[in-house]
């Protein structure tokens, strides 16, 4: 299984849980494999399964009306994803992975996965160019699985308790048994969240299983 952005929040919790699962982890650092050369991740993807595209680099929301400094970040989720789907295609791999963000949605009212989207911020368009390249990997009759998560909060995401005001949150290590269970899900998008909250998580849950964990509760 090729994971890109391992050394990243979801890369250091999936990375245990993948390997107690038994899976073979090729893990590059970005020192190691350049995403923006196809040949070097022609090379990097021989012999491999499944790719988890996990490489993001996101700012602060200090910066979310400066694109300067969100270009790294984009073009991570759509130049570096056309090139692993193309690499993908290329050797065979059978299922591509491509975790987004839940905030892709209109502001107001329940949330599904058939809720149209619309006013996706420019910091965010790249997010949905990622998902393109899953759902193209997914044309090909392979399994391409869009994960678009709540805001994380957990050990590493900056955030110890879940900030509710975004309508959907998880836990990361929630995201990472999130990304191992898309390995086995059919094609399609799904949003993973907590139960509850103004986006729904009920195809994930469906389809997975099982249900990410509550919020805790407050001590009476």
């Amino acid at each position: 299984m090729l994971v890109t952005g391992g050394t990243g929040v979801l890369g250091r919790a999936l990375q245990p849980l993948a390997t107690a699962a038994g899976h073979e982890l090729v893990m590059p650092t970005r020192a190691q494999l350049d995403l923006f050369d196809p040949a070097a991740v022609a090379d990097a993807m021989q012999g491999v399964d499944a790719v988890l595209h996990l490489a993001t680099r996101i700012r602060s929301l200090e910066q979310v009306s400066n694109p300067d400094a969100w270009r790294e970040n984009d073009r991570l989720r759509a130049e570096a994803s056309r090139i692993l789907v193309d690499a993908a295609l290329e050797a065979g791999v059978v299922v591509y992975v491509q975790p987004t963000v839940a905030f892709v949605y209109p502001l107001d009212g329940p949330v599904s996965e058939d809720t149209p989207i619309a006013g996706v911020s420019p910091i965010l368009r790249s997010a949905l160019a990622a998902e393109r390249e899953a759902e193209r990997f997914a044309a090909s009759s392979r399994r391409g699985i869009v994960l678009r998560l709540g805001l994380l909060d957990g050990p590493g995401t900056g955030n110890d308790e879940p900030v509710g005001k975004f309508g959907a949150t998880l836990h990361v290590d929630d995201a990472a048994c999130a990304l191992l269970s898309a390995l086995t899900l059919p094609s399609g998008i799904y949003y993973v969240c907590r139960d509850g909250e103004r986006v729904s998580n009920r195809r994930f849950t469906d389809a997975a299983g099982w249900h990410p964990r509550p919020r805790a509760r407050a001590a009476a």
